[in-house]
């Protein structure tokens, strides 16, 4: 199976330093470096297009744009990248999200995927008019995806649950493909709700004998399910021809970083009702001493970002060799993201994906092995 590789488009800005925000804090100044327009995150969709990535993340939150309304924009500057578009079962009915996932199928060519993000900070959920604690979140997530999923199926749904009611919902046209859906959550409702009702289980990047623990977790549940779950790793990448390189560039950030930033983003951090994001915070501690906590994993973005903290930090080899080793224990899906995106994108594309695929592991997804390569598909190394 070949793997497949994600990027991320960066819709709360851009910079040649670390954008912080997420997880209720709000993006740093660097952000407002590159605006986040259509036009460059156009550019960015393209290039991923172009080197192989098969999709494209979008956050959401009151940090960044909105994704739906983002994408539906990109799309129409791209020709078969999908979009992994994040968005929160609590603000919208789940008849509407499933008609809305329909439109966005046709209208895209079918390439919508969906990332359902429950939501791990109550007082950002409170600003958007959401007053479920996060348990009582996790339960709506597993109706409203009942639902939708029904909804895609062509039923008639009408259900009264705890928290969500429809009655006589259909759609008047299903998608064609139905969407894949994306979860991630590391609290043991969180895993219940995976194991029923998701297509991809996505992890933040942990050492990977963390990750293997939670593979053979929501495995397990799933199982139990009569269901199986694919597996994906969401990181941040700095590779370069050399590991002196890389370091050197994860240093020139980690010195970009500002004491007072830092405390500021730890301290909002630090109120955050994800397990996962206390598990991020965990990696580093709030502090800047011994940040890489695994062979080529870098705990400095966490610093200054919430959500995914860590990035694969080498040389190609040994970005390569690590991708590798999430693979066997049985990641087949990476999330990444790189600062700038649009510079690293063609870092790691032109860098580490052909290593890959000398091993392997993986295959262009939009070139056949006999087809010759149109030119904006050609590395610029190899022209």
């Amino acid at each position: 199976m070949s793997l497949t590789f994600h990027w991320f488009l960066p819709t709360n800005g851009d910079s040649r330093h670390v954008v912080g925000g997420g997880h209720g804090t709000p993006a740093t100044a660097s952000g407002r470096d590159r605006p986040p327009t259509v036009a460059y995150l156009s550019q960015i969709a393209r290039a991923a297009e172009d080197l192989g990535f098969v999709g494209a993340l979008t956050p959401t939150g009151a940090w960044c744009e909105d994704a739906w309304l983002t994408t539906a924009m990109v799309s129409q500057h791209t020709e078969r990248l999908k979009f992994l578009v994040a968005f929160r079962p609590g603000f919208v009915s789940p008849t509407l999200a499933a008609q809305m996932a329909a439109t966005f199928q046709r209208q895209s060519g079918g390439r919508l995927l969906l990332n359902v993000v429950t939501g791990g900070e109550n007082h950002e959920q409170r600003a958007y008019g959401d007053f479920l604690d996060k348990d009582d979140r996790y339960r709506r997530t597993g109706e409203f995806l009942q639902i939708v999923r029904e909804l895609w199926e062509g039923k008639t749904v009408d259900l009264v649950g705890e928290h969500l009611q429809v009655e006589d919902a259909r759609l008047a046209r299903v998608p064609d493909p139905v969407p894949e859906v994306y979860f991630g959550g590391s609290s043991p409702i969180a895993g219940e709700i995976a194991a029923r009702h998701v297509d991809v289980y996505l992890t933040w990047g942990e050492p990977p004998a963390a990750v293997a623990e939670k593979i053979a977790w929501i495995r397990a549940l799933a199982e139990k399910e009569g269901r199986s779950v694919r597996f994906g790793i969401r990181l941040h990448v700095i590779t370069r021809d050399t590991a002196e390189q890389a370091w050197a560039e994860a240093g020139r950030l980690l010195a970009g970083f500002d004491t007072e930033t830092v405390r500021a983003v730890q301290a909002g951090l630090a109120r955050s009702g994800s397990e996962g994001q206390r598990r991020m915070l965990a990696l580093h501690g709030g502090s800047s001493d011994d940040l890489e906590i695994y062979p080529n994993l870098w705990a400095g973005i966490g610093l200054v970002r919430g959500g995914a903290g860590t990035a694969l930090v080498g040389s190609h080899d040994e970005v390569a060799e690590r991708i590798a080793e999430y693979h066997r224990l049985g990641i087949d899906e990476f999330v990444l993201s790189g600062y700038p995106h649009l510079e690293e994108a063609y870092s790691f594309g032109e860098g580490v994906l052909p290593r890959l695929e000398a091993q392997g592991l993986w295959s262009h997804p939009f070139r056949s092995a006999t087809a010759p390569r149109p030119e904006s598909q050609i590395p610029f190394a190899e022209r």
